[in-house]
């Protein structure tokens, strides 16, 4: 196991390395000039101001000299400063990263544990209603945009039923009040941006749990399990759902990357403070450092997230635990 573990290790650095470099590129190769951007926030733009702006950056430089300078700065945990913010990139994605990470690992579990459950009743009677729900769900909610979800949302629960907050992640008027009323406040604000941000991977966990399970009740074990008098919760729960999971482990390490891109849209909806509110204001700004941390780092929460997977596949499953 820590072979394997220090393989995956290598792999994603290895990775790693190969999306600063392609995000550089490609951003650098994209339309548009930060300095002009600068320069019309400072309140003019002649050319004087626009070349010592593109000096003080290292713009004026050979796109391949820029690259080895910010690599050596990455490789020394040099993120660069912000052009916009003029704050350390690493700061500014420390303030938001806490934020994403709750609202990602939140929507992860509430995708992954009500999909399954739906997925494992609907199999339970493949020709009932509840399956039928389940396939009916499943094509909706995969087909909806997540920002139109986010905005129904928000005109059904801020218009017609006032239950939630729509906005942010914490009231002001409770910054002074004790931990657990600010907890609590914070999880009444969590609601609508998670269920908006699971809702499409809800759909997709149910109706893969249910085909799983199907295949897997099939099984002759299971009807052994049966035919010895074992309850059906025990029969459906602890011996088929835990192979039926194998698949759905490795969906839901695939899935993360989608749920951290999804975050953009639903932290812009909602105006949640985490990593995709940062890089969508960077975006507008041209504020290349910005934006290349930020990737940085959603890149590294997916490599982590599926050295993981991996690692939780073969817990799962005992005969990966001797392959390499």
């Amino acid at each position: 196991m820590s072979g394997f573990l220090t393989r995956r290790i290598l792999y994603g650095l290895m990775l790693m390395l190969g999306v600063v470099v392609l995000n550089f590129l490609l951003i650098r190769l994209a339309p548009g000039d930060p300095a002009v951007v600068i320069a019309g926030e400072m309140g003019g733009a002649t050319e004087e101001m626009l070349e010592s702006i593109r000096e003080e950056y290292g713009l004026n430089e050979p796109v391949l000299v820029q690259l080895g300078i910010y690599l050596g700065n990455v490789i020394r945990g040099d993120l660069g400063e912000s052009f916009f913010f003029n704050q350390p990139v690493a700061g500014l994605i420390a303030q938001r990263i806490g934020p994403t990470i709750l609202l990602v690992i939140t929507a992860q579990l509430l995708s992954i544990l009500l999909g399954v459950f739906l997925g494992v009743l609907a199999a339970r009677k493949p020709g009932g209603l509840m399956s039928a729900f389940v396939s009916v769900f499943a094509t909706i909610g995969y087909a909806v945009p997540v920002f139109w979800t986010g905005i129904m949302l928000i005109i059904l629960f801020a218009s017609v039923f006032p239950i939630f907050p729509v906005e942010g992640m914490a009231s002001v008027k409770l910054r002074d009040a004790p931990w657990y009323v600010q907890w609590a406040d914070i999880a009444h604000h969590l609601i609508l941006p998670a269920f908006t941000l699971a809702i499409i991977y809800l759909a997709q966990y149910a109706r893969l749990s249910r085909a799983s399970m199907l295949e897997v009740l099939g099984s002759d074990y299971i009807r052994t399990a049966r035919a010895k008098g074992a309850a059906e919760r025990t029969v459906l729960f602890r011996h088929a759902l835990r192979n039926a999971a194998l698949p759905i482990l490795t969906v839901a390490g695939l899935q993360f990357g989608n749920l951290i891109s999804g975050a953009l849209l639903v932290e812009t909806v909602f105006n949640w403070p985490g990593m995709g509110r940062l890089a969508f204001d960077s975006i507008l700004r041209r504020d290349y450092p910005t934006i290349m941390g930020v990737l940085f780092f959603a890149s590294a929460m997916v490599v982590v997230a599926n050295i993981l997977t991996d690692l939780s596949y073969r817990l799962a499953d005992p005969r990966l635990r001797g392959r390499t």
